[in-house]
């Protein structure tokens, strides 16, 4: 058998090599055009949910929130398995379910409970969400964001406000992650003895901020045959506008934000660091 192979190719070499070159293009098509991962994704079907649940302890954490969210969903159909981390502020239970069921079909059964497991969580101990449908094999690029200024807060803010939101409308983009910079924020940084002085409470505070700071919308007037549409705003746009919000008065003179509190434009705390080219 071999040696009647050998002669055949030995009589068309011609042949032998026009198919030879004809297997080397198609070898070099495949390695341009084949879809190939280098890192193939083998997550299982996962539904992941997470809490956020600023300044409360791990055991709080896994009492208050964790608990709840995993009795919740637990014995939903054709789940594997169900797991959880508690960790300072953050709760995080992943609902492993059989290969083959469809994710969109188990996220929607988790949906469901979800909303129970929230009416057992003490109020303000925050919201359970569920997670982008991604895994951490799932990431394919990476870039970074630079300015002329090398400004961290101007990039964070082009990344999460610009460049962030035209990405997630690609075909088969889940999820946007931003690390790094400095995430912008307008603080409120109470002077716990111009409290006591004024008689006030953080609640008050916070309260006052938070419905100063709303666009309300107050029906429509009709004149002429015009409609007028009427409007409250109240939105506040920059660190004076925050200063100002009155929060009481002591013998008709206004308490304002200002006289408890610096305002100023700083940055979320960072947790962590991230860096390019080493």
């Amino acid at each position: 058998m071999l040696r009647a192979f050998l002669t055949f190719v030995l009589r068309q070499r011609l042949l032998v090599f026009c198919l030879t070159l004809l297997l080397m293009g198609l070898g070099a098509w495949s390695a341009v055009h084949l879809p190939i991962d280098a890192v193939p994704d083998i997550t299982n079907i996962q539904v992941q949910i997470n809490t956020n649940a600023p300044s409360l302890s791990p055991l709080e954490v896994e009492r208050q929130i964790t608990f709840p969210v995993e009795v919740a969903v637990s014995g939903l159909p054709r789940v594997q398995q169900v797991r959880s981390v508690s960790k300072l502020g953050l709760s995080q239970v992943t609902v492993v379910f059989e290969d083959g069921v469809d994710i969109y079909f188990a996220r929607q059964l988790v949906q469901q409970r979800l909303q129970e497991a929230q009416g057992e969580i003490p109020p303000g101990f925050g919201n359970p969400e569920m997670g982008p449908i991604s895994t951490g094999l799932g990431e394919i690029f990476q870039y970074t964001v630079e300015t002329p200024k090398n400004d961290l807060t101007e990039a964070r803010t082009i990344q999460d406000w610009q460049v962030k939101q035209i990405l997630r409308t690609l075909p088969g983009v889940a999820e946007v992650n931003s690390f790094g910079g400095l995430e912008k924020q307008y603080q409120v940084l109470i002077e716990p003895d111009a409290l006591l002085k004024y008689g006030l409470t953080l609640r008050q505070v916070q309260e006052a901020v938070a419905a100063n700071n709303l666009n309300r919308g107050g029906g429509y007037i009709i004149k002429n045959a015009e409609q007028f549409a009427v409007r409250g705003i109240g939105q506040v746009q920059n660190v004076e506008q925050i200063k100002n919000i009155v929060l009481t008065s002591k013998a008709g003179v206004p308490v304002k934000v200002k006289d408890v509190a610096e305002v100023k434009v700083g940055a979320a705390l960072r947790q962590g660091a991230q860096t390019k080219d080493g």
